[in-house]
């Protein structure tokens, strides 16, 4: 006698059951996609202000967040194997495995955040090889030099908030965030105009600012777990004193494939700016622009990935693998949902959002506004693509299966997106436009391919349970 197949009378599609994830996804995902939003505005503010001190300081800070961001992701990439690790301990109810991999990965952020303090300290050598003009590379230099003494907080900072995170617990990131974003602006304007005493340090004080600030939140974040009892019962601290080699080895086996992910991703955005720089300073600044407005819409999708990574986490922990493929699929229609609104705005208000950082009406920064329109509309067509593509690695990341996004990412966005991009720019003379087409041609392979590997993934599994 025949079986039926499984997954045709399964309960996944049920309106009941969709209605539950969705509404369960949001109640995750908002303040994580606020903490995001309102971590994100550090580099927004930055750019912003950096914006009303000239076209200069506005190169200056697009570089060097060349640098900055690639390093940091990376590491952040790599530490984030804490939330599936978590999250699946805490469905299975297992607190010392939640502690463990909290600790160790606070070891793990330690040792990162030796070479990336490293290279922030040099990144002016690095910005000089790669052709930057020497004003440019001064001020990106003061800019990295300031706030590569912030690294190890920012990282640590990390761990800990995967840590409250797996635990369903993101209120209180979101909180911190929030202050910290206030802060930042209110740093800024104190170190980079010399306020209050303080010289006035130009660019490089958007660099203080910003280490403050990853001290602050670490602290923070810190103070809160030692006062909530029912979080110091998993002893994450008294874990970092020793090397539990089973979980650090865990923790950067299934980090190492995020890390670089995350790398190749920001790198193709990075990389996408230096080539910028090639066509001047007014290109790139317009790029700046642009991609400050890009980055912050994809800290939506970027909040939702980590929502749909524990719900994915914490099903697999339960032996829920229906619940898993079903909080997957949720996550990714929400990724293209939001993201629709945003390709909307950039395509109907550009103007608009170059106003925000530059005074459109004065002719000098005619050539960047007009430039900066164009890519926004680039922009809004890869929108869609980039909340599909981001939230199926979250899902992935739930059942622990990193390499595949990392091989995924080599191929969409080196590959398509960056060969492409440099053939449309350089070789038929499309120039920035043409960078910015070889983003939208990399971002929808990534979907496309990281929609499938997920889909197949958790078919597999469920009817291996079967």
């Amino acid at each position: 006698m025949d079986h039926p197949n499984p997954l045709l009378q399964t309960p996944i599609h049920s309106r009941g059951m969709l209605k539950k994830e969705f509404r369960e996804t949001i109640v995750l995902a908002a303040p994580l996609i606020l903490s995001q939003l309102a971590q994100t505005s550090m580099s927004f503010v930055d750019t912003l202000m950096a914006g009303w001190l000239g076209r200069q300081q506005l190169a200056g800070v697009a570089v060097g967040g060349a640098v900055f961001f690639p390093v940091i992701l990376i590491c952040l990439g790599i530490l984030i194997a804490v939330s599936p690790v978590v999250s699946q301990g805490y469905g299975a109810g297992d607190r010392n495995t939640v502690g463990c991999a909290v600790g160790q990965g606070l070891r793990l952020a330690t040792l990162l955040a030796i070479p990336a303090s490293l290279v922030m300290w040099n990144g002016g050598a690095l910005l000089s090889w790669m052709g930057q003009e020497e004003q440019t590379v001064v001020l990106a230099q003061g800019y990295l030099r300031a706030i590569s003494w912030g690294v190890a907080p920012c990282l640590w900072f990390g761990v800990l908030r995967y840590f409250v995170e797996g635990l369903s617990r993101p209120r209180v990131v979101m909180v911190i965030a929030g202050a910290a974003m206030v802060l930042n602006i209110g740093a800024n304007y104190v170190f980079m105009y010399g306020k209050l005493g303080f010289p006035a340090l130009g660019l490089a004080g958007c660099g203080w600012a910003s280490t403050l600030i990853y001290w602050s939140m670490f602290l923070s974040l810190v103070l809160f777990i030692a006062g909530r009892g029912e979080l110091g019962e998993y002893g994450v601290f008294s874990h970092v004193g020793r090397t539990d080699w089973h979980y650090f080895s865990e923790l950067f086996r299934l980090g190492w494939p995020i890390g670089i992910l995350q790398g190749l991703e920001v790198g193709l955005f990075s990389i996408t700016a230096i080539l910028m720089g090639l066509f001047g300073t007014t290109v790139l600044a317009a790029h700046q622009i642009a991609l400050q407005c890009a980055a912050y819409a994809f800290m939506v999708p970027l909040g939702l990935s980590l929502a749909v990574s524990v719900r994915v986490g914490q099903a697999v922990g339960r032996k829920d693998l229906l619940g898993a493929q079903r909080a997957g699929y949720v996550g990714m229609g929400l990724g293209a949902g939001v993201m629709m609104v945003s390709a909307i705005c950039f395509w109907t208000f550009p103007g608009f959002i170059v106003s925000l950082f530059l005074d459109i009406e004065r002719g000098a920064n005619a050539e960047v506004v007009s430039q900066a329109v164009v890519l926004l509309n680039v922009a809004a067509v890869f929108q869609v693509f980039d909340g599909i593509q981001v939230t199926a690695a979250g899902a992935l990341r739930g059942l622990k299966e990193t390499r595949t996004p990392m091989i995924v990412g080599v191929l969409a966005y080196w590959v398509v997106g960056l060969g492409s991009g440099y053939i449309l720019a350089f070789q038929l003379g499309w120039e920035g436009v043409g960078l910015w087409w070889g983003l939208v041609l990399g971002l929808t392979t990534a979907a496309i391919l990281l929609l499938w590997r997920f889909t197949r993934k958790i078919s597999g599994l469920i009817v291996a349970t079967h």
